[in-house]
């Protein structure tokens, strides 16, 4: 173990930002040296917890069967958000916890992580009237402790048709406007990694869990093999957490295989992309859908707008949920709704996407609820083996589901408690005193006001280290995918500095640029199999089969089904 003066320090990097070992050596040390912690799953709760319990000194080590993210963490609201329609169903105390965690990551991530005003407008005979709109959100501001970026604004009728000239004239009554948080998910959970093993973790994605490795009943490792190479190692941990979220009974049948009842169901949440001058909204909104009165959002994303989400309880595999054309078509009548000048149709869909809500199962632990009313707290249990396993929870909280995790850890290894350095210490890249200012930085040094602000939001304070390779390599400076501010240089960084070991990771995970490309960013694959490929040692067959394969992930993620799974 190392020593906790190592371990609570975190490793600061005025110039250059070191790379992650190189896989090799990563693979050696999961095969040869014993380790405190293995964590399967590398969603954002697997990844916090991983660079949480590094930074308390102990020895961890974390796999993932695809890339980090690649599941739920990658497909969510990309919302920070206190869950205000979550008071509707009396769940206070998580309220309260995800405001403060709002006010912390804006805090610790203000790169990944920034304020967002939304403007909730009430129409005549809604399900949620003005004054328990009103009630609600002066609630909200309350479980904040009045610490929210601002305070929630009643409004008028005319004031929300200032705010919001497309909105639907008719019925309409006024409403308030309300702050919350965006984010981008899938970097929010790739910091993570990154911390984690820049705290001394050894993180390995594209690598699963064939087997748990049982001594006298007990767990002490399992059999992981790397998908790449086709190489099974045996890594052996004192303790091993399940954080698969989705995926956590495919773990839990690998720990009991006469079988146990399911701890996680499945909600589906389906999200579409359009182009945002189709609708020409200007903040967030908040509606009730007059398909069904569930709470859906409209929420800007540069040149896009993200309509989402349903709700439905689902059967389908965690790595085959895929959107149908009735959510789309639901989704595109609830905004043509409250928008009618727009007059959306499919052809406006950019892109479409599924994820699956890892929701405490009904009957586990007294939880009984639908897929809407469900609680989004987490639980975590311990199975007669002694893996742990971490269930429920919501993108907002992550943090304090991986303190608690790691918490539950220390317990079962006998360890006196250490408190948790991430309730105070930066993500990677998030250690910015003016953000302002390091916009301005960006703007000066790269030209373009689209690619600078990306930059920032993308990488914090170590965009200069990215946009400092297209001065060593020129080419570097030419886009992904035109129109869009991702540039080349990205592709070498998230090769050498952010463990992309395929297109998909490059562009579905580390950037957006197959959810904003009408061909989910197949010819961006072609420009970046070109810088990907001599660092990743492909010659010309394999980088044709990664394109095969990245093909294979875009329908896989962004198809759209024609009937329900």
């Amino acid at each position: 173990m190392r020593s906790e003066s190592a371990a609570l320090r975190q490793p600061s990097f005025e110039g250059d930002v070191p790379p992650p070992p190189p896989r090799a050596d990563r693979l050696r040390s999961l095969a040869t040296e014993p380790f405190d912690l293995l964590i399967i799953g590398g969603g954002v709760t697997g990844s916090g917890s991983a660079r949480d319990a590094a930074l308390r000194g102990l020895k961890v080590a974390l796999v993932e069967r695809e890339d980090f993210a690649s599941g739920t963490s990658s497909r969510s609201s990309r919302l920070i958000h206190g869950g205000l329609r979550y008071l509707e169903h009396g769940h206070l105390g998580l309220v309260f916890e995800s405001s403060i965690e709002r006010r912390r990551l804006l805090q610790l991530a203000p790169h990944l992580v920034r304020p967002l005003a939304f403007i909730w407008p009430v129409y005549a005979g809604a399900r949620v009237p003005r004054w328990k709109l009103n009630a609600g959100l002066m609630l909200y501001d309350a479980l904040s402790l009045f610490r929210n970026v601002k305070g929630f604004q009643r409004l008028n009728l005319k004031q929300v048709r200032e705010a919001e000239p497309g909105l639907r004239a008719e019925g309409l009554k006024g409403g308030a406007r309300y702050y919350d948080a965006a984010t981008d998910d899938a970097r929010l959970t790739l910091a993570n990694a990154v911390g984690a093993s820049e705290a001394g973790a050894t993180v390995l994605n594209h690598a699963s869990v064939r087997r748990l490795v049982l001594e006298d009943g007990q767990a002490r490792g399992a059999v992981v093999v790397d998908h790449l190479t086709g190489q099974e190692v045996t890594v052996r941990a004192r303790a091993i957490v399940n954080a698969t979220g989705p995926w956590s009974d495919e773990i839990r049948k690998l720990d009991a295989p006469d079988g146990t009842s399911p701890a996680v169901r499945g909600s589906k949440g389906v999200h579409i992309a359009v182009p945002r001058e189709r609708l020409g909204h200007r903040d967030a909104l908040t509606l009730l859908s007059p398909k069904d009165g569930r709470v859906m959002f409209v929420l800007p994303a540069e040149g896009f707008t993200i309509i989402g989400t349903t709700e439905t309880s689902t059967r389908a595999h965690p790595a085959e949920v895929r959107a149908s054309e009735a959510d789309v078509a639901y989704l595109l009548e609830s905004a043509n709704a409250f928008f009618p000048a727009a007059k959306l149709t499919r052809d406006d869909v950019v892109s479409a996407w599924a994820g699956i809500r890892p929701l405490v199962a009904a009957g586990y632990h007294g939880r009984q609820a639908d897929a809407g009313s469900a609680s989004r707290e987490h639980a975590i249990d311990v199975s007669p083996s002694g893996v742990l396993a971490i269930s429920g929870g919501k993108l907002t909280t992550y943090r304090v589901m991986a303190r608690d995790v790691v918490n539950a850890v220390e317990r079962h290894l006998g360890q006196a408690h250490r408190k948790s350095p991430t309730e105070t210490l930066p993500l990677p890249g998030g250690d910015i005193p003016n953000l302002d200012a390091e916009f301005a930085a960006a703007r000066a040094a790269v030209g373009d006001e689209a690619t600078a602000v990306h930059l920032v939001r993308a990488y914090g304070n170590r965009w200069r280290r990215v946009w400092a390779l297209t001065r060593e390599e020129p080419a570097l400076a030419r886009p992904l995918a035109e129109g869009l501010p991702y540039r080349a240089a990205e592709a070498a960084w998230g090769v050498t500095h952010e463990l992309a070991l395929t297109l998909s990771d490059l562009l579905i995970r580390r950037l957006k640029v197959a959810f904003e490309t009408r061909d989910l960013g197949r010819a961006a694959a072609r420009v970046a199999a070109e810088v990907m490929a001599p660092r990743l040692g492909w010659d010309a067959a394999e980088t044709q089969r990664q394109l095969a394969v990245y093909e294979a992930d875009a329908l896989r993620v962004f198809g759209v089904d024609s009937s329900e799974a």
